[in-house]
């Protein structure tokens, strides 16, 4: 009896029912291009912004899917060095910030190269720079073997694990990841943004590597679809919305891998996961638009390099409440210095005073419609 999807006899032939996708595909397609077509009439510092915050954004939820915290602006400046952008505030990256970086570029703008298991074991080796997940020694740059047992995928944490299913045993990995990597770069009649669904749910049925396998996966999705989209230009990020929906989709996966080669719903969750995506990223491309109006308008304003920088923080969602130590912390100024800045602000518009409501000041950006 099978018990899991890769054990029935049909594996790997996957059906769906296109009829109830076809809705969902052109939703896809609609909020695809009414994107695209707003990103190519903005200006090029506007779009590299937005591919530097969609791409940052993905690398820092990406890993965060798997328990992992990494430090913002690292991520940051290791992609807009790689990216050749001129960007004030470069930091040096830790190695394993640079590995996932690395991964993640090669997968975005490297798209058309054949997908290898040289490729695949390099990305993964870039994860795990020390041969280590944590305090575990790892296999890198091959597949997984049956030391430790049955590879399970799980998720929570430690101590209170969910198992949602079992790998293939590691035997049979050399034949079915041929099977997959042939599949992934031939020639299909498929529909690429479908191809990107089946490739992710593919590879993690297989978890063909020790550990990091689901940011792999969530490479090889972002690969896929910027061949669906002709072009390495990320403006939204799978891996924020699968980060923002984990819970269910730990669900479908474990519902997936425990049904049948109709994996329709799988690939309903996957779509409607995209067009959340997409829309997501039309608010960031409005957040993205307000700097660029803001700068725009106070182009000829005089500003000090400490309200430049706090500025930027607020623009880019400063946690908490803005206060005048905060800004002398921040700044690195005392606190005269910072209330002058401030004060100078108020008086060029640029900031208010909040409403009363604890007991110390805060103050926030003028917005838009205060603005013009």
């Amino acid at each position: 009896m099978s018990f899991y999807i890769y054990q029935q006899p049909a594996w790997p032939q996957f059906t769906w029912d296109e009829h109830s996708l076809s809705r969902l595909l052109g939703e896809v397609r609609y909020v695809q291009g009414r994107s695209a077509g707003r990103m190519e009439g903005l200006g090029f510092s506007v779009r590299e912004e937005t591919m530097l915050q969609t791409l940052t954004q993905d690398v820092l939820k990406s890993t965060e899917i798997e328990g992992e915290l990494l430090e913002p602006d690292q991520v940051r400046s290791s992609i807009a060095r790689r990216l050749g952008m001129d960007i004030a505030g470069l930091i040096p990256s830790d190695r394993d910030v640079e590995g996932v970086v690395e991964m993640m570029l090669d997968a975005t703008q490297n798209y058309q190269e054949p997908l290898t298991k040289e490729r695949l074991c390099n990305w993964q080796s870039s994860l795990f720079p020390t041969g280590r997940s944590g305090m575990y020694k790892i296999i890198i740059g091959a597949w997984r073997d049956n030391e430790k047992g049955p590879m399970q995928v799980i998720s929570g944490p430690l101590g209170r694990e969910r198992v949602h299913f079992e790998a293939p045993d590691a035997p049979r990995l050399e034949r079915e990841m041929e099977k997959f990597l042939d599949w992934f770069n031939g020639e299909s009649v498929l529909d690429p943004v479908l191809k990107a669904g089946v490739a992710h749910l593919w590879f993690v049925t297989l978890h063909p590597f020790d550990d990091g396998n689901g940011r792999v996966a969530r490479a090889i999705t972002d690969m896929q679809l910027a061949r669906a989209e002709k072009g390495g230009q990320r403006y939204y990020s799978m891996s924020a919305q699968i980060r923002q929906e984990r819970n269910a989709y730990y669900h479908i996966l474990e519902k997936t891998q425990k049904g049948t080669l109709d994996i329709t719903p799988w690939l309903e969750w996957f779509l409607f996961c995209l067009i959340s995506a997409l829309h997501a990223a039309e608010e960031k491309l409005e957040a993205v638009l307000q700097k660029a109006r803001f700068w725009d308008l106070h182009a000829e304003t005089p500003l000090n390099e400490r309200q430049r920088l706090l500025i930027r923080k607020l623009q880019d969602g400063f946690v908490g409440k803005l206060t005048s130590s905060k800004w002398a912390k921040i700044a690195k100024c005392s606190q005269d210095t910072a209330g002058r800045d401030i004060q100078d602000l108020i008086g060029k518009g640029i900031l208010r005073k909040d409403a009363a409501g604890g007991r110390s000041t805060s103050y926030s950006l003028v917005n838009d419609e205060q603005a013009f």
